[in-house]
């Protein structure tokens, strides 16, 4: 009777499709964020993106349009940045920079500091039917663009040296890489929002590992985990009148929590 209830209203709809779209991205795709030790490089594709979204409203453009032109630039950035150390200073940089950037275009405009809370903290009861579509999209180039490089990717993330001996690039596809996850940070950035996109790019992918030990296994458990929190998000969300992203994220810890015992059992 509850799930009937809440199915029957067009923006919980639209929100479910739009949260499951996410949550198969960003598990696929954080698994092998989490993998690779780059979570610090995700977060901060996230806080690119306020100044994007942010840009995008003064000149009069759709958020998403500057939130993906921004993320996806930073991504290639990032990729192209060389070893992980240089990557880490220049990220930090570019985050602190990218902030100040978006409270300069809130400055100038602050007329729109309701669009900057939705960008910073979400709002996936807000989504339109079109916006779905969008996501789909995008979902759909970033699983196919991983599925194309997943071997190398691997291959790359577990054994860097022996990789590159074999002939892969690892230039290339660290920034292939990055731009299939600024692709997917700016899916998951209209669920939880820039500041709360670890909620479920990095949490779902965590809690995966913890439990499982295969690649594939790991993936899916990750999927699984991320729509699974974001649905209960939305379902606790219509209960209690409190924000999707809060209850999101705090699934997102709490999986974590449960599976880090569940491996200390395992091990024991």
């Amino acid at each position: 009777m509850l799930i009937t209830t809440i199915l029957d209203f067009d923006f919980m709809r639209t929100a479910f499709v739009a949260t499951a779209i996410v949550g198969i991205v960003a598990g696929a795709v954080g698994y092998f964020l989490v993998l690779r030790g780059e979570t610090f490089a995700g977060h901060a594709l996230a806080h690119v993106g306020f100044p994007g979204a942010t840009g995008a409203v003064l000149i009069g453009l759709s958020p998403i349009v500057g939130l993906s032109l921004f993320t996806i630039v930073a991504g290639i950035g990032v990729g192209l940045l060389g070893n992980k150390a240089n990557r880490d200073v220049a990220i930090g940089l570019v985050l602190t920079l990218s902030l100040g950037l978006g409270l300069l275009f809130l400055h100038f405009y602050t007329a729109y500091a309701g669009q900057a809370t939705n960008v910073l903290f979400g709002n996936v009861l807000g989504i339109s039917p079109d916006t779905v579509w969008v996501l789909l999209g995008l979902g759909v180039v970033s699983l196919a663009g991983l599925a194309v490089i997943a071997r190398p990717l691997l291959f790359a993330s577990l054994q860097p040296e022996l990789a590159e001996a074999r002939g892969v690039r690892l230039g290339r596809v660290t920034t292939l890489f990055m731009v299939i996850v600024a692709l997917s940070t700016v899916e998951a950035m209209q669920i939880v929002g820039v500041l709360l996109v670890f909620a479920l790019m990095v949490a779902p992918a965590a809690s995966a590992m913890r439990v499982t030990r295969r690649v594939g296994s790991g993936v899916a458990v990750a999927i699984l985990i991320a729509v699974g929190i974001a649905w209960a998000g939305l379902v606790l969300s219509f209960l209690t009148d409190w924000p999707t992203s809060f209850w999101i994220t705090a699934l997102g810890g709490l999986m974590y929590f449960a599976a880090t015992l569940v491996a200390r059992r395992r091990h024991a």
